[in-house]
């Protein structure tokens, strides 16, 4: 497995993993409409384009045998969708197909997340995990994230509560 830095020429790529992933992720516990609204608003070209240009925004996919099966997206600085902490990197996302679950391919994106986070100097590393989430809730605390708040994370017309978790320091 491959772990490569998400480029603009990737979009139709990231758009596609993007789509799959959350879907298979969200799809049986939200409604088809919310769903498909958060899926056409969140990996629209015109957004992803411009997260792609962000300086202080850094996308990464996992590859086998040259098919994407997962990403990463990371902020730092002005990036970061809350809590804009000069000193903190934010995992906005980590996502992995379905099939490829339990396979280390999420464990691979989080380190380097982490590596990305020592390289930038940074005293923690942050996150937001819905509560119902449970898988990702131990893998984050299996990795010595633990919580430290909630927030308000909408999908379509949902208001759903997001676990805010972080591990310090990296």
């Amino acid at each position: 497995m491959e772990i490569r830095r998400i480029t603009e020429n990737d979009i139709r790529k990231l758009q596609e993993i993007g789509k799959q992933t959350f879907f298979e992720t969200f799809s049986a516990e939200n409604s088809e409409n919310n769903m498909i609204n958060y899926l056409e608003t969140e990996f629209s070209t015109e957004k992803l384009s411009c997260e792609l240009r962000n300086q202080s925004s850094l996308f990464y996919f996992a590859e086998s045998d040259k098919n994407v099966i997962g990403y990463l997206k990371i902020n730092f600085g002005e990036a970061q969708s809350e809590m804009k902490n000069i000193n903190a990197l934010e995992i906005e996302r980590i996502y992995v197909l379905k099939e490829f679950l339990r396979k280390g391919v999420g464990q691979k994106l989080l380190d380097m997340a982490i590596k990305k986070a020592k390289e930038l100097k940074k005293d923690y590393v942050w996150l937001g995990v819905w509560e119902h989430n449970s898988r990702a809730i131990r893998f984050y605390e299996k990795n010595g994230f633990f919580a430290f708040d909630k927030h308000i994370f909408r999908l379509g017309e949902d208001e759903q509560t997001d676990i805010m978790m972080r591990l310090d320091p990296v």
